[in-house]
């Protein structure tokens, strides 16, 4: 029996083997490389390649993201799965650890070292001289301080995106987008919780426990766990994130942006419609109301729409106010006061307008069982302005 004793930093270790010719010839030219080989088999592990030199699929060293060990939170979560969605980092290892010497072999580290430092591929967010957020590093408008889900998003969001988006994926205005959209109703709730920045002032009068970053906090070791496995845990947080991130972008790419592609159709072809422009038709039922005043923002459309017109699942027609704002109940025109409440004959009679079928009694919706009839009635509505 001979005593083989390696010191290497990583496998400090003592084995006990036989060795004959071949196995010390080996050992004198790859000696750590021998011991760690022997360790795992001991152990009862099998292993092509250690645990730090991974082989990719195409032969080459599998890269390494770091992140910290200990409690994991929704933030770092979703950083380590958007790394893992771009070809650099496909097949990467997620290596959690607060030890210096590892992070420093990691080819990106995000959530922990007390440093952001986008050009050494450094995305931690702790240290108290950050306070980056969305617009002081990408321009945009949203101030909430990020958290590493954030500035992982800020930096490599549009490329993580294009690996969903197909056809667009070369689209800018659609990354940009969907980019955008993405943040507004899923990643800055992340960075908000992870900051501590709540959603409003006061004291809230229920308690949410059902939020994504809760779900993934559940996800952790109980604390009379006799056996944890972070990293099994770990997988498990990034199974459900994996599974929100792709539900909400797929929502976006393939509920929302349709809609938002009929709403822009019907504003570029309003004053076919009617001279005045303030009115539009969409050429099928959708969901308008958000589209319709961002599309007013950023076309800048002067004078505003005042009714949307479409067609309903029952082949009749309606005819809707636009809401004077985001929040609020109150129109920027309703329908004639005369016809609310009324239906069928007496709507028609009264109105003057054949086919109407109704008026809601508060006078921001109606219908008639025509175009030609809705769109006179979005006509006659308009013009109480003028009268």
């Amino acid at each position: 029996m001979v005593t083989l004793r390696a010191n290497d930093e990583r496998y400090s270790t003592s084995i006990m083997l036989a060795a004959d010719g071949i196995a010390a010839q080996l050992f004198r030219k790859k000696p750590y490389a021998l011991v760690h080989r022997l360790a795992l088999m001991m152990a009862g592990v099998t292993a092509e390649q250690p645990p730090d030199k991974k082989l990719c699929s195409n032969g080459g060293i599998a890269k390494k993201i770091g992140t910290h060990d200990g409690t994991f939170h929704c933030d770092e979560v979703l950083a380590c799965y958007m790394l893992q969605q771009l070809d650099q980092y496909k097949n990467a290892t997620i290596i959690r650890t607060r030890d210096p010497a590892v992070l420093a072999e990691c080819d990106i580290v995000v959530d922990v070292g007390g440093v952001y430092d986008p050009e050494k591929n450094l995305f931690d967010h702790h240290q108290r001289s950050f306070n980056e957020t969305m617009k002081s590093v990408c321009g945009k408008k949203w101030s909430t301080k990020l958290s590493s889900a954030g500035l992982i998003y800020c930096h490599f969001g549009k490329n993580v995106l294009k690996t969903f988006l197909g056809k667009y994926k070369d689209d800018e205005s659609v990354v940009t987008c969907i980019y955008d959209k993405i943040y507004e109703n899923f990643v800055e709730e992340i960075d908000a919780i992870d900051n501590g920045v709540d959603q409003f002032d006061g004291v809230p009068k229920y308690h949410i426990s059902t939020n994504l970053s809760t779900r993934v906090g559940h996800c952790n070791p109980s604390w009379n766990d006799e056996k944890p496995n972070e990293m099994e845990c770990f997988k498990k947080a990034v199974k459900i994130v994996e599974e929100n991130f792709q539900t909400k972008v797929h929502h976006f790419l393939h509920v929302w942006l349709p809609a938002r592609s009929i709403v822009q159709d019907a504003l570029i072809s309003r004053c076919d419609i009617d001279p005045s422009g303030e009115i539009i038709l969409l050429r099928q039922s959708c969901p308008w109301k958000e589209h319709l005043f961002e599309l007013e923002d950023t076309e800048k459309i002067v004078k505003p729409i005042k009714y949307v017109v479409y067609g309903d699942k029952s082949g009749k027609w309606r005819i809707q106010c636009v809401p004077a704002g985001r929040n609020t109940f109150e129109n920027r025109l309703s329908i004639v006061q005369e016809w609310r409440g009324l239906r069928d004959e007496e709507l028609s009679k009264k109105s003057g307008i054949p086919d109407c079928v109704f008026v809601h009694a508060t006078g921001f919706i109606g219908g008639n069982k025509t175009q030609k009839g809705v769109l006179d009635m979005a006509r006659r509505c308009l013009a109480q302005t003028l009268s």
